[in-house]
């Protein structure tokens, strides 16, 4: 992924009212390697069964909405979270 398709995103991201129809998302960050143009987007859901339901939205949308490649989708539970 291109850092300027990156900037694209974040600003359609940003600009929006929160995720996208039917997504119940409680949280997103997207991490970003620049020099080997890969991100990483780690996205938060209150149950399970929100995140099953996001992932169908998801995969029902035209790739052309999405910024890359989808190389893999993983889920699993928080186990620890430490911010200052």
């Amino acid at each position: 992924m291109r850092a300027e398709r990156l900037e694209q995103t974040l600003a359609r991201i940003n600009e929006s009212n929160g995720p996208p129809p039917g997504v119940p998302s409680t949280g997103l960050k997207v991490n970003f390697d620049e020099a080997q143009g890969t991100a990483v987007v780690l996205q938060y859901f209150a149950t399970a069964e929100d995140m099953e339901t996001a992932g169908k939205v998801m995969a029902a949308m035209d790739s052309s909405e999405t910024p890359g490649t989808r190389v893999s989708v993983d889920t699993c539970e928080v186990k620890l979270e430490l911010e200052p």
